[in-house]
Formats: structure tokens, sequence, C-alpha cells
């Protein structure tokens, strides 16, 4: 009878670096479900008005910063079964908040140099991801930003 505390010679070491790959495919699988936008779930059914007032939220927060989403946010939030243009339209002002705030840290970078850089990334970035969103809101997606301050709840 063999001693359990005693290592056995014919058993195979534990691979540690098989349980190392394990966890990041664990960690992996998480964050793309995390980076995933699920379809809107507060109301069953979006009509294609709201679908495109949402769009038009991100399209023109593209262009035009935080004012259009700021006053689609304000004309819709209250009314009764328009819960997908209210989460969109705070979801672009919520974004565009956060963008401008980067142009400042840019502006401020620029007297060390990396703020030019940081100031035409943070543009490309607000182009391509309101564009993306407005995508996503089209088809009746809610989408969330992946850099977004939610200030705005």
């Amino acid at each position: 009878m063999t001693d359990p505390n005693q290592p056995n010679p014919n058993k195979q070491p534990k691979n540690p670096s098989n349980g190392v790959q394990e966890t990041l495919h664990q960690a992996e699988q998480t964050l793309r479900e995390a980076m995933q936008s699920p379809s809107y779930t507060g109301s069953g059914n979006i009509s294609q008005d709201d679908k495109n007032v949402a769009m038009l939220a991100h399209v023109l927060s593209a262009f035009f910063g935080f004012l259009p989403p700021l006053v689609l946010w304000l004309l819709h939030k209250d009314k009764a079964g328009k819960d997908f243009v209210n989460d969109q339209t705070k979801e672009a002002l919520n974004f565009q908040i956060t963008v401008v705030l980067a142009v400042f840290v840019s502006c401020a970078l620029m007297i060390v140099g990396i703020g030019f850089l940081l100031f035409g990334l943070v543009w490309v970035a607000n182009f391509v991801l309101c564009l993306v969103a407005a995508l996503a809101a089209s088809k009746g997606t809610a989408y969330r930003y992946p850099f977004s301050l939610r200030l705005v709840k």
C-alpha cells in the first residue's frame, strides 16, 4: 500500500500551463460575453421610429457632439414606451461627455507633445464607435460604448 503523502513516480505531474490556459480561456469568454451588445430587453417590440431616433442620436453625435443626444433624450425621457430611445440617447450622451473629457485631457497633453496623437485618436474613435452604435441601434440592438463613463443614469 502506498502513502498518499508520497509522490507517485508513475503518475504524471499536472501541467501548470494547462490550468493557466484554462483560466485565460474562461477570462476571454467572459470578456466576449461582456462586450457583446445584447438585444434590448426593456420593451418587447421596438417601433421603426424608435430605432430611427436612436440611430439619429448616435449619428448626429459623431458630428455635433453631445447636443443632439441631449436634446433627443430630453424630448423622449418621460414618454411612455420610449425605453429604447431613452436608453440609447443616454448612452450616446454619456459617450459624448467622455469624448469631451478626453479632448480636454489631450489638449492639456499637447504641451508634452503626445496630446496631438491622442487628440487624433479620440476623434477617430469617436467617429467609428458612433457609426457602429448607429448600425446597432438601427437593428434594434442596445449598444454599449466600451470606454464610456456612465454619468447620466
